[in-house]
């Protein structure tokens, strides 16, 4: 434990959660049932990397501190219309192994209640009820772990709780170096970074023609081909295929993808036996190595690099043991698969020149 307490003081109540969809859970959860019980409420989003990292520490805190009187609850507050179905959140909550109750916000009710501002954002409330700490955000995994503790050593004052758990990935150390990055990016037309001088079209699909490495500008993306853009994706509307330039600075690259930009066709193709649409991966002018492949890369016997769009969530790309500047070309191979985002990580393990002007150091 710390010697100062990180907890603030006893002035804010919890709001209540507004009416939703529940996961992992018989029964609706409401504050008078939590009364008595230390809480977490993570507000997340099963496309947005920030929250995907910090997941691994939230199951493991459930693991730790359930039995002493901690109730983790996720509320899913959707960044992208087809995260909105419970049948995709129920499939994210089991692919990272989520075993903690999670409501689906989908329309913001809770979010406003809390009056949370961005994703993700973990908010610890003790027996009582009052909010007593607030973290938005990835990282202080230690300092959240500390707070929690605090709270639980209030509910019980002779509680023994073990160590804080050390970092769970090498990123995450005291030491590690974080960069200044490309900001994450929108495909669609109400948010969109399109680099293109033509521009979105948002009543038809548009043929685009790449513009010339001078020409790209830094925190754009670029298309070739026919694309027809929405409010919030842009997908590829020709036969053949479609380019994506996307030039970057960062550690490694992840793309928010879909087999369609139309949610209910989503769900009607993950019920399909076919198989799923590729989008090829280059950087740099050449297949993605094995050393700087994310972990959704595959291969084909010719070494050609590809994602399988499957359904609509989050694909890591590229995992650079460095950061640095590159260009990524993503190679679009079926009609209406559909590209939303671009996010970037920025840190990297203990060992990077910490003279580097471009960047700052953790812990």
């Amino acid at each position: 434990m710390v010697d100062r307490s990180l907890l603030g003081p006893r002035t804010v109540r919890m709001p209540d959660f507004a009416p939703g969809e529940w996961i992992n859970t018989e029964h609706p959860l409401d504050k008078s049932l939590l009364r008595g019980r230390a809480v977490l409420v993570d507000f997340w989003d099963y496309t947005c990397v920030n929250c995907i990292r910090t997941l691994p520490y939230l199951t493991k805190w459930h693991e730790r501190y359930a039995r002493y009187g901690l109730v983790i609850i996720g509320v899913h507050a959707p960044e992208f219309n087809f995260a909105r179905t419970q049948a995709q959140v129920t499939a994210a909550v089991q692919k990272y192994n989520i075993p903690y109750p999670v409501l689906l916000d989908n329309e913001y009710q809770t979010w406003d209640r809390f009056a949370n501002r961005a994703w993700p954002t973990k908010y610890l409330i003790d027996a009582d009820g009052y909010l007593r700490y607030r973290r938005q955000g990835e990282g202080f995994y230690a300092q959240t772990e500390q707070a929690l503790q605090e709270v639980l050593v209030e509910m019980n004052a002779g509680l023994t709780l073990p160590p804080v758990l050390p970092p769970l990935r090498a990123e995450d150390r005291p030491g590690a170096v974080c960069y200044r990055t490309t900001p994450e990016l929108y495909a669609g037309y109400e948010r969109g970074s399109l680099g293109n001088p033509e521009g979105y079209a948002a009543h038809g699909p548009l043929a685009y023609r790449m513009p010339i490495a001078l020409q790209r500008a830094p925190n754009q993306f670029y298309a070739g081909g026919l694309w027809q853009a929405t409010e919030q994706a842009l997908a590829f509307a020709g036969q053949q295929s479609g380019l994506i330039v996307l030039p970057y600075e960062a550690a490694g690259v992840n793309a928010v993808l879909s087999p369609s930009a139309d949610p209910v066709e989503v769900l009607l193709k993950l019920r399909r036996t076919e198989s799923p649409p590729v989008v090829e991966v280059r950087l740099d002018g050449a297949y993605v190595t094995p050393e700087q492949a994310g972990a959704d890369i595959e291969y084909d016997d010719g070494g050609l690099s590809y994602v399988q769009v499957d359904e609509a969530r989050m694909y890591e790309l590229v995992q650079h043991p460095e950061h640095g500047a590159h260009e990524l070309e993503l190679v679009f191979r079926a009609n209406g698969l559909a590209l939303y985002s671009f996010t970037f990580t920025h840190c990297i393990a203990p060992g990077a020149d910490p003279a580097d002007p471009a960047v700052f150091q953790t812990g």
